[in-house]
């Protein structure tokens, strides 16, 4: 049985991630890249279906964790009676192959350990050809995929794994360095683990020593944007929404879905962060990726891309696995890519502005490609649509869905009057008024005196958090602060936000899920913008204590049985953590910035 999601830590190279437990076990890894199939899978399933196991024999030693000051690099320290050992766990930045390297150094005594090496390609499935190919070096092969183990230790096979039972002693160092490569090249070149490790440090320190936040909550706002580089494809720029697919956002249920992709729906939060972080170089890329990928025909915008912008993301059901606690399906791929969400547009829009106006410089033909999706978006905002979650219940006037449509136009007409971009201004003034008529005419209820989730609704959604903070009105008008009342009415849980009710909510599945960390950051900052500071702070405090003991957060909170629950770790969660931190502590905040668009 797999651990428990707050129990698992995060290593990665930029380019693909891998989950360790605290027990020692490497319960998922899918390479080459993080949408690749999986050759490590008993995070969904047993050990049977792949897992890297490295811990002491004795099964009641004492274990604690820590990364290595602002790295990615893990430590474990790993308490017997007979001796201490500390294991150290990291992915050097890709170089020409993917690795990962696992030290042993003796501190104490001498400890019995144990490594148990299952792998299992195609999420769990295949079982590769393993050969001995010298006195230390194994190679495990199936179809296109190859993976090369360096060791020391006396490996041997046992039951279609590779095990291997072996001694640290005090001032001992033993290595393990597992890489990837495609089957048709040559055997990759091992690395040096202790240069390797001395090169991954200084990769991550001279990174995170760029960080521009200097407040109260540094810690987490670095071990945050450390996350946020860890979930960036390197390559492209593009940053998934978290390296795992289908942990159940309900225990045991069905809400189960594959994140290894990259969502528009992110651009400007994730913009913010990174400019305001000082990563002006990661905004860059995250603001080309989502240029590039856009291109082409306005018709054809989806919500989500892969990783290097592909817009196939065939969903299908993995039936070997029997899912995480037993929640299935397994999904890989995601259904809801060709959704028509009109968030989107304001989001692309929103995070285009933003850029421009903090001297990100933006190719010129960008600007035809913008005005094409605006004329795209003219005809279609008032269609109904799936909306910011995605429901597979059936379309719904989202009010957030037509409010972002309202921030698109804002956007385009603040840019050309800025930077004197050529633009059809009266028609876009004209059509900005239409559409906040239409949303404050029919997303508004008296009686409820709120925003409500959908034209002719009476129940709110998290996602209303948003109006004040995008401009759409003042933090201060009635409608708004009823909206927010009705929010902590409505969607409080244990003090923390759900999305919305599924209950009221039509999405197409059972009913429950967790709370929604990101939403529960939404709230805060929307506290900070109405002056209520103490609160604000008060819930940011309760959000941190929620991360695990690493400092990661999942997509969502189960408040009943107090564990983690969704994909993981969530760069939305993250995302959120970091812009709340600077609207709390920066003269100049996020939600500001977009609230006035300029």
């Amino acid at each position: 049985m797999a651990s428990r999601i707050e129990d698992y830590a995060l290593l990665g190279d930029c380019e693909t991630a891998a989950l360790l437990s605290a027990e020692g076990s490497i319960d998922w890894l899918c390479w080459p890249r993080f949408d690749s199939d999986a050759c490590f899978a008993a995070l969904l399933g047993t050990p049977e279906n792949g897992r890297w196991l490295l811990r002491p024999s004795d099964p009641d030693a004492r274990t604690t964790r820590r990364y290595r000051g602002d790295s990615l690099i893990l430590e474990t320290e790993f308490e017997t009676a007979e001796g201490a050992v500390t294991m150290i766990d990291f992915m050097p930045p890709r170089g020409e192959a993917s690795d990962v390297v696992r030290i042993l150094r003796g501190r104490r005594g001498r400890v019995a350990m144990r490594m148990d090496l299952t792998l299992r390609f195609g999420y769990g499935h295949v079982v590769p050809w393993v050969t001995r190919i010298g006195p230390s070096t194994l190679r495990a092969i199936a179809g296109p995929d190859m993976v090369v183990l360096h060791t020391s230790a006396p490996i041997h096979g046992e039951d279609l794994s590779t095990v291997a039972d072996f001694t640290v002693a005090d001032g001992e160092s033993l290595s393990f360095v597992m890489t990837y490569s495609p089957s048709h090249l040559p055997l990759p070149e091992p690395v040096d683990a202790e240069q390797a490790l001395a090169e991954t440090e200084r990769f991550w320190e001279e990174w995170s020593g760029r960080c521009a936040y200097g407040g109260p909550w540094r810690d987490a706002v670095v071990r945050s944007l450390v996350t946020l580089k860890a979930l960036t494809y390197r390559p492209t720029g593009g940053i998934v929404a978290a390296p795992t697919t289908s942990l159940p956002e309900q225990l045991g249920g069905v809400r189960n879905w594959d994140y290894r992709y990259c969502w528009l729906r992110d651009a400007t939060l994730t913009l913010l962060a990174l400019m305001n972080a000082g990563y002006l170089q990661e905004a860059r890329d995250w603001r080309d990726w989502g240029m590039r990928t856009i291109a082409g025909s306005p018709q054809q915008i989806q919500i989500m891309y892969g990783i290097a912008g592909e817009r196939r993301l065939l969903e299908w059901e993995v039936p070997w696995l029997p899912g995480y606690e037993g929640a299935s399906p397994v999904r890989v791929g995601n259904a809801a890519a060709p959704q028509l969400q009109l968030d989107v547009y304001g989001e692309m829009m929103d995070a285009a502005h933003q850029a421009r106006m903090r001297g990100i410089e933006i190719q010129p033909e960008a600007w035809h490609v913008q005005c094409a999706l605006l004329d795209h978006m003219e005809s279609v905002w008032d269609q109904p649509d799936e909306g910011i979650w995605e429901v597979r219940g059936g379309t719904q006037h989202f009010t957030h869905s037509k409010v972002m449509a309202w921030v698109a136009v804002d956007r385009m007409v603040k840019s050309a009057e800025k930077f004197g971009l050529d633009a059809p201004l009266e028609r876009w003034k004209a059509l900005r008024q239409a559409i906040f008529e239409d949303v404050c005419a029919h997303g508004f209820s008296k009686e409820r005196n709120s925003f409500v989730q959908h034209y002719g609704a009476s129940h709110v959604d998290a996602a209303l958090l948003m109006l004040p903070m995008v401009g759409f009105l003042p933090v201060d008008d009635p409608r708004i602060q009823g909206t927010v009342a009705a929010i902590e009415e409505e969607l409080l849980q244990d003090g923390l936000v759900l999305r919305y009710r599924t209950e009221r909510t039509d999405d197409g599945l059972p009913n429950g899920e967790g709370v929604f960390l990101a939403c529960s950051f939404w709230l805060a900052d929307v506290y900070v913008l109405q002056g209520r500071k103490a609160e604000a702070e008060a819930l940011f405090n309760r959000l941190l204590a929620l991360r695990n003991d690493l400092g990661l957060l999942s997509e969502e909170y189960d408040t009943s049985a107090k564990r983690l629950v969704g994909n993981f770790p969530q760069a939305f969660s993250h995302i959120a953590l970091i812009n709340t931190a600077f609207n709390l502590t920066r003269a100049e905040k996020p939600a500001e910035q977009r609230q006035d668009g300029d």
